[in-house]
């Protein structure tokens, strides 16, 4: 137990530690140079992990590791439920019905087709075809973050599935305002708001994407954010739909060991309930907004514990498969999500 009496100081200490960290990658994101580029703090705090786990891992003590591990397990889920606060049912309204078709086609067919392409055309296991394609379907490292324990993944797998996200989500960032500017992608301002909420990874991407299109309006940006918290809320009903996939893949192969457990996320329960108590606004937007920037600081806690538990050797054996299993669904996003867009916007 973390914090059993001879455990507790070790476990105490790895999370201090992993909170250093964590403020260090916090301070690092909050740089003009790197804030510009939309890196989140997640992101910085994993390669500070990572860098820490191929490096100085042997220098600290060995009781630091159930901290650690609490930071990446318990932290985690809690991070997740408050993640809730960031969305409310009345945003998701004002988008409209063809914007929540535009999340609900996007992120079920690129989860479906990243995780096909992964285990069945690349080779590569489940987990990490999963998680790849979790972070392209959904929101980037946070929707990796919150499959991971559905998974009950290796942190080196996740640190993959982060790699690539990051990766593509950069270049989606930079490649969409080129693409609407120059006149190739024939969109309205809300038409490309549903388009780039519909189809870029992560939240701080999105965002920057209309901000960088020249006298982009107010309706082009509201559309996009709203139409990604659409689908950052997804993740719930589709982290308990994988829990009973699984369940069931347990069960028909044989690997259940008598009765089959029922996998069900409840964090991802609590975040929907979190969403909805936030909907009532019942909490002042100042206090709101402390929560999510608490709420930030944890999960960067989280990614950076994971980090720390990602050794290069254990990459060895898995090639460019991530690479294009993550390309594969970046293709897929760019156009058949101009495409998917265009027809449900016409249609409803």
């Amino acid at each position: 137990m973390p914090f059993s009496p001879t455990n507790r100081k070790g476990t105490m200490s790895g999370i201090i530690f992993v909170a250093i960290f964590a403020a260090a990658s916090t301070m690092v994101a909050g740089l003009p140079a790197v804030s510009a580029l939309g890196i989140s703090p997640l992101v910085i705090g994993i390669v500070m992990g990572i860098f820490y786990a191929n490096t100085l891992h042997n220098q600290t003590p060995s009781e630091w590791q159930s901290g650690i591990t609490f930071s990446a397990k318990k932290i985690l889920r809690f991070a997740i439920v408050f993640y809730g606060f960031r969305i409310t049912f009345q945003q998701i309204a004002e988008v409209g019905i063809d914007g929540f078709m535009v999340s609900l086609i996007m992120l079920s067919t690129t989860f479906i087709l990243g995780t096909y392409l992964g285990m069945k055309v690349f080779k590569m296991d489940r987990d990490t075809s999963m998680l790849t394609a979790s972070g392209a379907a959904v929101c980037g490292a946070a929707a990796v973050l919150a499959t991971e324990p559905v998974l009950k993944a290796e942190e080196h797998k996740t640190a993959v599935a982060v790699s690539m996200v990051v990766l593509f989500g950069t270049i989606a960032m930079f490649l969409y305002p080129v693409l609407y500017t120059s006149g190739i992608l024939d969109m309205t301002a809300r038409e490309f708001g549903i388009y780039v909420g519909g189809t870029i990874h992560e939240v701080a991407q999105v965002v920057a994407v209309p901000a960088s299109v020249p006298g982009a309006e107010a309706e082009m940006s509201n559309a996009a954010v709203i139409v990604k918290m659409t689908r950052v809320i997804m993740i719930a009903p589709m982290l308990i739909i994988l829990g009973i996939y699984l369940s069931y893949s347990a069960k028909k192969n044989g690997t259940a060991g008598g009765g089959v457990k029922l996998v069900i996320p409840w964090f991802a329960v609590y975040f929907i309930g979190m969403a909805g108590f936030n909907s009532l606004q019942l909490v002042p937007e100042n206090i709101v907004s402390v929560i999510n920037e608490a709420d930030t600081f944890l999960l960067t806690m989280a990614m950076t514990a994971l980090g720390m538990g990602t050794r290069f050797a254990k990459f060895k054996g898995l090639g460019l498969a991530p690479f294009y299993t993550a390309l594969s669904m970046f293709v897929w996003l760019v156009i058949g999500g101009y495409f998917i867009t265009k027809w449900v916007v016409a249609t409803f």
